[in-house]
């Protein structure tokens, strides 16, 4: 399958940092090699760049970029469920970053 690249976006980077944390966590347990990274809002166009994600998800509350990300970008982009972020649930948001890069 080969190394993932996953991208989390937030409004400052800080609170999904934990999230990246836990998805790690999960990633390891489950044997999964993956690169796991937060970055602000104003900082993901550079990040995009430079790192080449695979996959991008959202923070809930930078939802509104979703649009502007999906059609400047040809990798999947989606919000991260409401639920899974705020109970930091990083083995669920994982696997539906996973999924959507299987899917594409």
């Amino acid at each position: 399958m080969g190394k993932k690249t996953i991208m989390l976006v937030c409004a400052a980077g800080m609170s999904t940092s934990m999230l990246v944390k836990k998805m790690e966590d999960a990633a390891t347990k489950d044997g999964i090699e993956a690169k796991i990274f937060a970055t602000s809002a104003s900082d993901a166009h550079d990040k995009l760049d430079s790192e080449k994600p695979d996959v991008l998800m959202l923070g809930p509350q930078v939802r509104y970029l979703e649009g502007d990300f999906k059609k400047d970008l040809s990798i999947p982009v989606q919000v991260v469920n409401m639920q899974d972020y705020g109970l930091m649930k990083g083995e669920n948001v994982l696997k539906t970053a996973l999924k959507l890069i299987d899917e594409q």
